[in-house]
C-alpha cells in the first residue's frame, strides 16, 4: 500500500512538466510558471481527497492550471493598472519591467517577433485564448479541450476558428511574410 505522500509525489512527478507548460503558455515568464505551478500542486494536494473522479486526473489538473494562470494574469493587470493610476514606485526596475516577455525557449533574435504573437494571443478573450493554447501550443485534442474546458466539441471548434482568424488579422500586418498577397 503505497502512502498519501507517495501517491502525491507520483502526481506530482507525472503532472509538473504539464502543469509548468501551460503556465508558461498563459505568462511567458519562467519565474511566474514556478510560481503558477507551486500553487497548482499546493491546491492539488490540498483538495485530493474531494476529487470525484467526473474527469480523469489530468483534465482537473490542467483546470485548475488554467484557472491559477488566469487568476494570475487577472491580479498582475489590476496591479498594472492600479500603479498607473496612483501608486508610486522608486524603483525603476518595476517601473520598466511593467510589460516584459521572458520565454525560455525563444531565440534571442526571435524574442521580438514571439512577444508580438504572444501580445496578440493575451488580447484573445479567456475562452478563445485557452483553446488556441490548449490546441496549438500543448496539443491536445478538441476532445480533451472539451472535457478541460468543460465545453462541447463543437464550441471548442469554434472558439480555436475565432481565435486564429482574430490572430490572423492581427498579425498579417505585423509579419510581411504572413501577408496575404
Amino acid at each position: 500500500m503505497i502512502s498519501d505522500q507517495e501517491h502525491f509525489q507520483h502526481i506530482y512527478n507525472q503532472y509538473k512538466v504539464l502543469v509548468f507548460n501551460v503556465a508558461l503558455h498563459y505568462l511567458q515568464n519562467s519565474e511566474d510558471a514556478e510560481e503558477i505551478t507551486q500553487d497548482v500542486f499546493i491546491q492539488v494536494h490540498n483538495s485530493i481527497a474531494t476529487f470525484n473522479e467526473k474527469s480523469s486526473l489530468k483534465t482537473w489538473i490542467y483546470r485548475i492550471a488554467i484557472n491559477k494562470s488566469l487568476d494570475f494574469i487577472k491580479h498582475k493587470n489590476s496591479s498594472k493598472r492600479f500603479f498607473i493610476f496612483g501608486k508610486k514606485s522608486n524603483n525603476q526596475l518595476e517601473i520598466k519591467n511593467l510589460s516584459t516577455f521572458e520565454h525560455p525557449g525563444i531565440v534571442l533574435q526571435n524574442k521580438e517577433n514571439a512577444a508580438i504573437l504572444f501580445n496578440a494571443i493575451n488580447s484573445l478573450s479567456e475562452n478563445q485564448k485557452t483553446a488556441f493554447i490548449l490546441s496549438k501550443l500543448d496539443g491536445l485534442s478538441n476532445p480533451e479541450i472539451s472535457e478541460v474546458m468543460n465545453i462541447s466539441i463543437s464550441a471548442v471548434e469554434s472558439l480555436v476558428f475565432r481565435a486564429k482568424k482574430a490572430l490572423q488579422e492581427q498579425l498579417e500586418n505585423k509579419f510581411e511574410e504572413y501577408r496575404k498577397k
